[in-house]
């Protein structure tokens, strides 16, 4: 199963196209950008608690027969928190000293 490729931030609804450096994911897809999961997350995804990777870049050519963007293509729909950024906040200060290995 392919990765969804969220095509936002949830935090700040920027766009994050399939080839973007810039987007991170938790274990769980959250998509964030790396500006927001560096200054307003604190490497801690809202939803879950986890931590943050770079989402890795799906080829945009058919390099393997039906493996690419085109055959595969990235979600469109636009995922938004459920909790307010004050919520965020707090839950973050919570359990940002802990490194996600050991969350």
């Amino acid at each position: 199963m392919a990765l969804q490729l969220r095509p936002n931030c949830e935090y700040c609804d920027k766009d994050l196209p399939p080839n973007s450096t810039e987007a991170r994911i938790c274990s769980y897809e959250c998509t964030f950008c790396a500006d927001c999961v560096e200054t307003q997350l604190h490497d801690v995804c809202p939803n879950c608690g986890g931590g943050f990777a770079p989402r890795p870049i799906r080829p945009a050519k058919e390099w393997r027969l039906g493996v690419s963007v085109g055959k595969h293509p990235p979600s469109t729909k636009r995922v938004h928190l459920s909790f307010s950024h004050d919520e965020i906040a707090a839950h973050s200060a919570k359990i940002a000293g802990i490194p996600p290995e050991t969350r």
